[in-house]
């Protein structure tokens, strides 16, 4: 067994802390701004000063790889990506970016023999938080190997277009092309040249925490659903139109919402998570009643089966009158529970069981790009504990030793990967 270096991992935490530092212990590292540059150039001196080589492809991922004893072997990939969300944290994307640094920095330092190329990968825009949608560009590059209801939102020509969150005139096209990194497209990650991909992320949860453990080899990401809810009821006077006589639509969408908790909870699965994480309010001023109020919510699971038994119930709203305001509920998009490659998979929890670390099997509740890769070639995750549960948030910390053990597992099934 090899292990990867706690010095050099936390020399790594610690300098790409700075890229987009925001000046209370986390950053805002939006895609391909200085902050986000000044991080890909880090890692492009790392990389080369170990001999690796430096490729990006049309829409600025970029590629380093250390040669293997096989000139004709394909690669096998490391990948995660170097944004983040505003005032979000250290580690969320980074880490992955890291820990496949380290692991070509361990091949390279002691010298590991290897038959395949070995490629340590840097997403571009994973978090959308700028140009949306998430994994925008993993989108892209995977695009003919997606499902038809997944695809359609990735077209490179609509992503060209995405605008900028923060001026609402900047576009992601116009981005890729100042940044600097528009590289030539034959070098995007595809079957024809790559075996396999790996990615460490932190779990964003408490579970690993809560279990005492400091890895989690992940199976699968959890298939989801989007619905949105729209009420329709009338604008009043708050201080002269009687009780009674209201159809308040915020009032109707809050009694939707608590109805909804009620319902699905009595479902009893203890691993299912709901949320409802947007409200949009018209007028939205205090001195009058709302006559339109809509709301999203979004349900995630691993069973198909108890993903249908949520969505009879948010379905069962639709044509109610709630608060005398009309409802209507209706489809913005879901997704089927993405499994991983089994083979790599087994190559984890091998390499896990091996050093010794606490770990566990775990489920992915967030999106990766992982996910999309998994439908272009075998890929897997590896989750390094989340102190609290942290993430997309200043408090977000893994600490150097579980991010070291996360690196050293994914170093190891690699290893395996090679050999097989």
């Amino acid at each position: 067994m090899y292990e990867c270096s706690l010095e050099r991992m936390t020399d790594k935490i610690t300098t790409f802390s700075k890229f987009g530092d925001a000046g209370h212990g986390g950053i805002t590292r939006y895609t391909l701004s200085p902050e986000d540059i000044e991080a890909r150039q880090e890692f492009q001196k790392r990389m080369e000063a170990i001999g690796a080589i430096i490729e990006v492809d049309d829409v600025a991922n970029m590629y380093a790889t250390l040669p293997g004893s096989d000139p004709n072997a394909k690669r096998i990939v490391m990948a995660s990506h170097s944004d983040s969300v505003m005032n979000g944290g250290n580690y969320d994307g980074i880490l992955g970016v890291m820990s496949a640094m380290e692991v070509l920095e361990t091949v390279a330092d002691q010298k590991i023999e290897h038959k395949h190329p070995l490629t340590a990968m840097i997403w571009t825009n994973e978090e959308g938080s700028l140009y949306p949608p998430a994994m925008m560009v993993s989108g892209i590059v995977c695009y003919d190997y997606l499902p038809d209801a997944i695809k359609e939102k990735f077209k490179y020509e609509d992503m060209m277009k995405s605008v900028s969150m923060v001026d609402g005139e900047d576009t992601f096209g116009a981005a890729l092309e100042r940044s600097g990194y528009k590289g030539d497209k034959k070098y995007r990650l595809c079957p024809d040249n790559y075996k396999a991909m790996f990615e460490v992320h932190i779990e964003q949860g408490p579970i690993l925490e809560d279990a005492g453990n400091s890895v989690g080899v992940v199976d699968c990401v959890k298939g989801m659903f989007n619905y949105r809810f729209h009420f329709y009821g009338q604008t009043v006077h708050a201080g002269t139109f009687p009780m009674p006589k209201r159809q308040d639509a915020l009032f109707a969408a809050s009694q939707t919402i608590c109805y909804l908790h009620e319902e699905i909870d009595k479902l009893g699965y203890s691993d299912l998570v709901y949320t409802t994480g947007e409200i949009v309010c018209h007028p939205n001023i205090h001195t009058c009643v709302p006559d339109h109020v809509d709301f999203c919510i979004d349900v995630r699971h691993e069973d198909h089966g108890v993903l249908d038994q949520v969505l009879a119930i948010v379905k069962s709203c639709a044509g109610k009158e709630w608060a005398g305001c009309r409802c209507e509920v209706k489809k913005m998009w879901n997704r089927d529970t993405v499994y991983f490659d089994e083979e790599l998979f087994g190559y984890c929890k091998e390499a896990a069981a091996e050093t010794g670390y606490k770990w566990q099997v775990l489920h992915s509740g967030a999106g990766h790009d992982a996910q999309f890769a998994n439908y272009v070639l075998p890929s897997t995750m590896l989750f390094v504990q989340s102190k609290d549960g942290f993430s997309h948030c200043e408090p977000e910390y893994s600490t150097p030793e579980h991010c070291t053990e996360g690196a050293t597992i994914m170093l190891n099934a690699v290893l395996k990967a090679d050999k097989a």
